[in-house]
């Protein structure tokens, strides 16, 4: 089966010095940088994801900003295709269902930000389109969240989650797991 990897939403808006930092969000760019390099050592197609707000006012991911850019750790390289969304899923009113379609790809593996967000929408779109998924849960990052008076650690967030997927939607390995297999 041809593998594509989804890099969802990478962007400096997400580091400490961004509108929006993330939890753990080194470690993951870091680990990206290891599935993007082995991708593309080993001919798997590299899609980049990039949100950007339709609102000028919005307070993240404004066009043009530099807070809407790709991270250069993980920048596309190439005829790397970059698919600007403004919805949390990356399928949603973009053209990379064709994309993934036009490269022959038939399984997904999935990396990114915010795993609470557009990683799981991203992947539970993949696979009731009938892809085979592949989660690297230490190559997404995400931050604390409150509901109803309960305060959840990105921690917990995260691997909530990561069972969530796991569960009914994909395979979840680490990057390790990953690259040996």
């Amino acid at each position: 089966m041809k593998r594509g990897l989804i890099v969802v939403d990478l962007q400096n808006e997400y580091l400490p010095t961004g509108n929006l930092p993330l939890t753990g969000i080194e470690a993951a760019v870091a680990n990206a940088v290891r599935v993007i390099s082995y991708s593309r050592r080993t001919d798997v197609a590299v899609f980049h994801i990039r949100h950007e707000s339709g609102d000028e006012d919005a307070p993240i991911f404004v066009k043009g900003s530099s807070g809407a850019d790709i991270q250069l750790a993980v920048s596309p390289v190439g005829h790397e295709p970059v698919i600007v969304k403004k919805h949390i899923n990356a399928f949603r009113e973009t053209d990379l269902k064709q994309q993934l379609e036009a490269a022959d790809i038939q399984e997904v593996v999935v990396i990114g930000a915010m795993s609470h967000m557009c990683v799981d929408a991203v992947v539970r779109a993949a696979a009731d389109m009938g892809y085979p998924v592949t989660v690297l849960h230490d190559a997404c990052a995400t931050l604390d969240l409150t509901f109803n008076g309960v305060n959840a650690p990105a921690a917990q967030v995260h691997a909530t989650m990561m069972a969530a997927l796991e569960f009914g939607y994909a395979t979840v390995k680490s990057v390790d797991e990953y690259l040996k297999a």
